[in-house]
C-alpha cells in the first residue's frame, strides 16, 4: 500500500493529467491549422512546439502514476525507466526554453511592430523549436546514462528498483555538477531572458494609449502565467538541484517538486488562451458543446437551449474577428 505522502502525489498526476490532456488536445488542433496555413507566424511554431511538448509529458505522466502507486518501486521493465525519465524531464526543460523563445517574440512584436513584421519568417520559429529541443534533450541523456551505468539501485529481491534514485558516493560525483548545470543553463537563463522580455512586453502594452482594455489584461495575464510556470512549476525542482549540489545528496523532497514541474501541462493552457485568438475560439467551441451535450442529457433543448447556442455564436463571431494579438496573431 501507498503511503499517505505517495497517494497524495499519485492523486496530483490523475488531476493533471485529466485537465492537462483535453486542453492541450484542444491547443493541438488549434496550432495545427493555423501553421497549415501559408506564411505562419513563428509564435504559432513556438506555442505548437510547446504544446507537443507538454503531450509528451502527459502521456509519460501514467508510467510516474504506476511508480507513485508502487511506492515510487519501479516494477516495469527498467528499459521503460530510462525512456520515461529521458523523455519526461526532457519535455520540462524544453518547456522551459520554448518559454523564453515565446517570450522573445512577443517583446520584440510589441518593442518594433513595423521592423519585426518585415522580417519575421516561419524558419525562425522553426529554430528556436529545434533548438530547444535539442538543448533539453541533449542535456537530459545524463538520465539514461546514470540509468545504464547502474544509477539506480536494485532492491534486495532483484525484482524491482528505484527509478533515478538512491545513487552511489561516485555516481553523485557525476550527477550532481550535471544537475547545477541544469539549473544554470536550463533554468535560470532562460528564467532571467523571460523575466526580462515579459517585463518590457508588459510596460510597452500598458503606456501605449492606443492600446485597448482587453489587449492589456491579456498581456497581464500571459506575464503572470508564465511567471506562475517558472516560479511555482520549475523553480522547486531545480532548486533542488542547486541544494543538491550545495549538500552533495539528493533532497528527499524531490518528488514533490516532480509533481510541480509536472503541473505546467495544465499551465500552458492558461497560457495559450492568453496567446491566441485561435485557441480561445477552440475553447469557446469546445465549452459549447459541453453545454448542448448537458442540455440533451437533461432534456432542456427549447427555448433556453437556442438562447444559450446563440451566445455561443455570438462570442465565437466576437473571437473570429480578426485580431492582432500583440501584432503576432
Amino acid at each position: 500500500m501507498p503511503t499517505l505522502e505517495n497517494s497524495l502525489i499519485l492523486t496530483a498526476y490523475i488531476m493533471i493529467f485529466l485537465t492537462g490532456l483535453p486542453a492541450n488536445l484542444l491547443a493541438l488542433r488549434a496550432f495545427v491549422g493555423r501553421v497549415r496555413q501559408p506564411h505562419p507566424a513563428p509564435i504559432h511554431i513556438l506555442l505548437l512546439s510547446l504544446t507537443l511538448a507538454d503531450l509528451l509529458l502527459l502521456l509519460l505522466l501514467p508510467f510516474k502514476m504506476v511508480e507513485a502507486a508502487s511506492d515510487f518501486l519501479w516494477h516495469l521493465p527498467e528499459l521503460l525507466c530510462a525512456v520515461t525519465g529521458f523523455g519526461f524531464y526532457s519535455s520540462i526543460y524544453c518547456s522551459v526554453w520554448l518559454l523564453a523563445a515565446i517570450s522573445i517574440e512577443r517583446y520584440l512584436g510589441v518593442a518594433f511592430p513595423v521592423r519585426y513584421k518585415l522580417s519575421r519568417r516561419p524558419v525562425y520559429g522553426v529554430i528556436a523549436a529545434l533548438v530547444s529541443w535539442i538543448l533539453s534533450f541533449g542535456h537530459c541523456t545524463i538520465v539514461i546514462i546514470t540509468q545504464y551505468l547502474n544509477s539506480t539501485q536494485r532492491l534486495t529481491n532483484g525484482s524491482s528498483i528505484m527509478c533515478y534514485e538512491n545513487f552511489t558516493a561516485e555516481q553523485l560525483e557525476v550527477v550532481i555538477p550535471v544537475r547545477l548545470e541544469l539549473f544554470l543553463v536550463l533554468f535560470l537563463i532562460p528564467m532571467a531572458v523571460t523575466i526580462f522580455c515579459y517585463w518590457r512586453f508588459v510596460w510597452v502594452m500598458l503606456t501605449q494609449p492606443h492600446v485597448g482594455a482587453q489587449r492589456r489584461r491579456r498581456a497581464v495575464g500571459l506575464a503572470v502565467v508564465t511567471l506562475l510556470n517558472f516560479l511555482v512549476c520549475f523553480g522547486p525542482y531545480n532548486v533542488s538541484h542547486l541544494v543538491g549540489f550545495h549538500t552533495k545528496v539528493s533532497p528527499k523532497w524531490r518528488a514533490e517538486a516532480v509533481v510541480l514541474s509536472s503541473l505546467n501541462a495544465s499551465l500552458d493552457p492558461l497560457l495559450f488562451y492568453f496567446s491566441s485568438s485561435a485557441v480561445r475560439r477552440a475553447f469557446g467551441k469546445g465549452l459549447q458543446a459541453l453545454r448542448h451535450r448537458g442540455s440533451s442529457l437533461l432534456g432542456r433543448r427549447g427555448k433556453e437551449t437556442a438562447e444559450v447556442a446563440n451566445v455561443d455564436r455570438g462570442v465565437s463571431q466576437t473571437e473570429g474577428a480578426p485580431s492582432s494579438d500583440y501584432t503576432t496573431d
